[in-house]
């Protein structure tokens, strides 16, 4: 729910609870709208208020912009931000180990094409895990996006070392130029699927794991379209990060350039309750030590072989095939949001189908720009069609030469 206060409030808005957190701060950077928002866990009596990786991004927006204030409570359950003037630069952020370098990195992808300067940014933490994307999912899907609204030349997303949970170790280098305004987009036709690739990294462990996880996947995608090919990515040494991993990402391209996406990856199971006791007091601390109200972020992807997480992940890239669209399930939000932000003309994309994250996008998308959508479903294929008159953004930190 949003309201609004009165004029003599800068027209702050109001939300409540900890859920889609990111999604308001970015969209109050880029519209310079402050924002409330209260009731963060309160009803949680042991760890109330804001997570480590909520504080962490705030703190990363405020190394991204110049004169923005931050204001927490005593008890985290309140946070009020005031945007300021994104600046970016060369910048350095260590992520929490508790989520991975892709929920700080996605809202930052959307900001960096605003700053002032081209943003230069290296990130440490965990590089793959199964509650957030991947920096390999980023880096071949949602960055290829860009172009498309006209950021082209100097986008790149380098990945230096790999992080595997739970202690991670990664890190990554993005860096992106900045622009005056985006180009307006009418992406409607998905287009056949004509090509398949893949990535399957390895860190800290056998590289026959991720043979194995390309045999797998290799054996199901080759039924259907010969064009498969899936990388291998082995590291070792100092590169390695700091636990053992391997995971796969697919990415299935159509004729007209539209790419949906797949990944999973591996995690070490929990031990069972009999090894818990055998540890004693210290299995209990580690169980403490998880907070009760970020049990949703529990990985519950269990592998026996490197056989079956090929062929899980194969069947979520077939059933994201089976959806369509020209934007996948995990790219659906940077179509809408830079169609908003587009300019004054009208933009249209077609996505498959609409996921909650994206319902609540375009309800703060209205509250924050004003934009409405028209939505119109096609009964055939199950997707959606959104239409939108975008707001005309500028870039107004860009120097004009």
């Amino acid at each position: 729910m949003v309201s609004m206060t009165p004029q003599g409030s800068s027209n702050m808005l109001k939300f409540e609870g900890h859920n889609f957190f990111r999604q308001r701060l970015l969209l109050a950077t880029l519209s310079g709208r402050p924002i409330r928002i209260s009731k963060i866990r309160s009803d949680n009596e042991d760890h109330p208020g804001l997570s480590d990786y909520e504080a962490s991004f705030l703190r990363l927006l405020e190394k991204i912009s110049n004169g923005c204030v931050i204001e927490i409570s005593y008890t985290g359950t309140t946070v009020v931000y005031r945007p300021g003037t994104l600046t970016g630069g060369t910048l350095h952020h260590d992520c929490p180990t508790s989520r991975a370098i892709g929920y700080f990195l996605e809202p930052i992808i959307a900001l960096s094409p605003f700053c002032k300067t081209a943003i230069k940014l290296t990130l440490t933490g965990v590089t793959n895990d199964n509650v957030d994307v991947s920096v390999d999912a980023l880096r071949t899907v949602l960055l290829p996006h860009l172009k498309r609204f006209g950021v082209e030349d100097g986008v790149e997303l380098k990945i230096e070392k790999r992080g595997a949970p739970p202690r991670g170790g990664g890190q990554i280098f993005f860096t992106c130029p900045i622009i005056r305004q985006l180009k307006p987009v009418q992406f409607v036709d998905g287009g056949k699927i004509n090509r398949i690739r893949g990535i399957a990294y390895a860190t800290r462990i056998s590289p026959q794991m991720a043979n194995r996880v390309v045999e797998a996947s290799r054996s199901v995608l080759t039924r259907y379209i010969p064009d498969v090919y899936i990388y291998t990515d082995v590291y070792k040494g100092a590169e390695s990060g700091l636990s053992p991993g391997y995971a796969l990402t697919l990415v299935a391209e159509t004729t007209t350039g539209a790419l949906l996406s797949a990944e999973c990856a591996f995690q070490p199971r929990k031990p069972s309750v009999n090894h818990q006791s055998q540890e004693g007091e210290e299995g209990r601390e580690e169980e403490q030590n998880v907070r009760p109200g970020d049990a949703m972020l529990t990985n519950d992807y269990h592998f026996r072989t490197p056989e079956d997480l090929g062929t899980a992940t194969t069947r979520m890239l077939l059933e994201e095939i089976k959806r369509g669209g020209c934007f996948d399930t995990m790219s659906q939000w940077l179509g809408v949001l830079f169609t908003a932000l587009g300019p004054e003309d009208v933009g249209k994309i077609r996505i498959s189908g609409l996921s909650p994250f994206t319902i609540q996008y375009l309800r703060d998308i209205k509250a924050f720009l004003g934009v409405t959508f028209k939505i119109q479903p096609d009964h055939d294929t199950r997707q959606v069609v959104l239409t939108c008159l975008g707001v005309g953004y500028t870039n107004v930190n860009k120097r004009v030469t």
